[in-house]
């Protein structure tokens, strides 16, 4: 269990810690779904066995975190795991977010929000596409209208002669 933490926080980009003291095991299997769609994973550990995994690696900072009945939200997406916790929050107040860390960084809730707040990984390779799409179908507009144009004239020319 601690290789397995250990290797979690030494690979995630963002570990969310949060209460879950009162949420029922419905709950907890809609925020484990929630997180799994989003890209990110949650995981109830020992704060024992946490503290011991934190050693050596970035997300040391949360260990002081780590007291009463907690859970661990993470994931590669720098966004995914607050997001998905932040959402959770919302709905749910007995899910109470208590920090995290993102790379080196550490965070407290407010910080969480924040991060939350971003637009994910997908979302800017979204943006990113359609911000080099259009200039790409701006200028084969571009290029096509005098075309269109030169062929609306000559086809007038031709109705003209016709009659």
């Amino acid at each position: 269990m601690v290789t397995e933490l250990n290797g979690v926080f030494k690979t995630a980009n963002t570990v969310v810690v949060a209460h879950y003291a009162g949420l029922t095991v419905a709950q907890m299997q809609t925020l484990r779904r929630q997180a799994k769609q989003a890209g990110a994973s949650v995981k109830v550990a020992k704060n024992r066995l946490a503290k011991i995994a934190l050693e050596g690696t970035d997300a040391a900072s949360i260990g002081s975190l780590l007291k009463g009945p907690t859970v661990i939200a993470y994931s590669n997406d720098p966004v995914a795991a607050s997001k998905v916790s932040v959402d959770f929050a919302k709905g749910h107040e007995k899910f109470v977010i208590l920090g995290g860390v993102m790379g080196k960084t550490a965070l407290d809730p407010n910080g969480v929000k924040a991060l939350a707040s971003l637009p994910s990984l997908d979302e800017l390779r979204a943006k990113i596409v359609g911000l080099v799409q259009a200039p790409a179908t701006k200028i084969a507009q571009v290029l096509n209208a005098p075309a269109a144009k030169l062929a609306r004239v000559v086809q007038a020319y031709a109705s003209k002669e016709a009659s």
